[in-house]
């Protein structure tokens, strides 16, 4: 059941009440929120794991405060800002998706203009956070910025926009090293690498939901490239993702709880497997949204490692 907070901001589908106090004071904030995807968070859990691994790991196990509330409050902005600017691409197009049809831009709930400027406010926001690093994180953060807003482009130009995606959601691991350490390391690289075949991997499963729609409208994805070796391509780059990982343990000598969490990972990559086995939509994208675990899983085991050590 909903709690009397929650109510606050959101009423039941298809409710009769009258406005809240909070709606007529804020009338379009559930638009806003929908349009960052605050609503659905799980790109933002699926962005902060990686970037804990990596504060965690650059720091060896004691990251600072400040970093750690920079880099979350960045995760959150960043993630915001690029559904935002995803949405603005594919506004002309998210009308044919049956999972997309409903979301503001294409509503008309809010325009372009809004969209817009709503973009440039969090990337804005986020890049005040940098400047309390160092100018070789800020210097990355650039990077950053580029990366976000190529990947909803991609996908109109190139069967690989998955692989965009995965190099923008894994820049936050050489800013972090850089803003705890000053240096990039191979163990920085290591960790990327692994985020990319992991990212590429969820991030197929998410577009095996919508593929049926995407060949109708000109959509590319790794999914559509795919094909039928979706699940023995995702399956491979799950067991990269492990063996990467093993190999950043194997560099950091790691203690036994990081490599009992790479076990339950794969454990989890192999159910998810067989949640896609028949690749129907609703399976598939469960299986999107358990990577949320595997990623705290590989957290558990870097602090567990670290604590024994």
């Amino acid at each position: 059941m909903l709690s009397k907070k929650t109510m606050l901001f959101r009423k039941p589908a298809g409710s009769t009440l009258e406005p809240t106090l909070f709606d007529k004071r804020f009338p379009r904030f559930n638009d806003f929120l929908q349009l960052a995807r605050l609503d659905r968070p799980i790109g933002i859990y699926l962005l902060l794991w990686p970037t804990f691994w990596a504060l965690w790991l650059s720091a060896e196990g004691i990251p600072s405060l400040a970093n750690i509330a920079i880099f979350s409050l960045g995760v959150v902005l960043m993630r915001s800002a690029g559904c935002v600017i995803n949405d603005f691409a594919d506004r002309n197009v998210d009308g044919a998706v049956k999972r997309t049809k409903a979301r503001p831009l294409v509503t008309g709930k809010v325009t372009v203009k809004e969209a817009l400027s709503f973009f440039m406010a969090m990337v804005s926001t986020a890049f005040l956070l940098v400047l309390f690093t160092n100018t070789f994180t800020i210097m990355l953060s650039f990077g950053g910025v580029v990366l976000a807003a190529a990947y909803p482009f991609a996908k109109r130009y190139t069967h690989l926009p998955q692989v965009v995606l995965g190099a923008a959601f894994g820049w936050s691991i050489p800013m972090a090293f850089a803003a705890e350490s000053g240096e990039l390391t191979q163990v920085t690289w290591l960790l990327f690498l692994a985020n990319l075949f992991w990212t590429v991997a969820y991030d197929t499963q998410y577009a095996m939901v919508d593929r049926d729609d995407d060949l109708k409208i000109g959509i590319k994805s790794t999914a559509i490239l795919f094909g039928e070796m979706d699940n023995l391509i995702i399956g491979c780059l799950q067991a990269l993702t492990v063996v990467t990982l093993f190999f950043v343990g194997q560099q950091l000598s790691m203690e036994l709880p990081f490599y009992l969490s790479l076990a339950g990972v794969s454990a989890l990559f192999v159910f998810q497997q067989k949640l896609t086995s028949k690749r129907e939509r609703d399976p598939c994208f469960k299986a999107f949204l358990n990577n949320h675990w595997a990623g705290a899983i590989v957290f558990a085991g870097i602090v567990g490692s670290y604590l024994m050590s």
